[in-house]
């Protein structure tokens, strides 16, 4: 249950980031790079295999 607690605060984290960093320089690669990227952590999120 903690590490989902402690996934959840880090997406949070990088959520923002990364939010900051597409507001700042917008581009369209930059946007695609981390359009993908949430994509991923998103995915590993729902359909990570716990470790036990």
């Amino acid at each position: 249950m903690t590490d989902r607690i402690l996934m959840a605060f880090a997406f949070v984290i990088l959520l923002i980031f990364v939010g900051i960093l597409g507001f700042s320089v917008p581009r369209l690669d930059l946007g695609l790079v981390i359009i993908v990227t949430m994509v991923l952590v998103v995915w590993d999120f729902f359909f990570r295999k716990p470790d036990h």
